[in-house]
């Protein structure tokens, strides 16, 4: 399974929207935090889509949780 860079964006607006920034530093949450890192090596690899397999636990978890609630509403 692999997702394209358009769909981590998604995911990333998403989460931004389900948890904005907080804070004076005005942090991300958890989600946008761990989505953040593949999304940035696809832009400087020049990447269109990666593995689901090769993200980290967290950055998958956050992909699952968005898929689930994108497909249900």
């Amino acid at each position: 399974m692999f997702f394209t860079i358009q769909e981590i964006e998604a995911a990333i607006n998403f989460w931004r929207g389900q948890s904005p920034a907080f804070g004076e530093e005005l942090r991300l949450c958890l989600e946008v935090t761990t989505l953040a890192k593949p999304y940035a090596l696809m832009i400087v690899q020049g990447a269109q889509r990666i593995p689901f397999d090769v993200m980290d636990e967290a950055a998958r978890v956050a992909m699952q949780g968005y898929l689930k609630t994108a497909h249900t509403n």
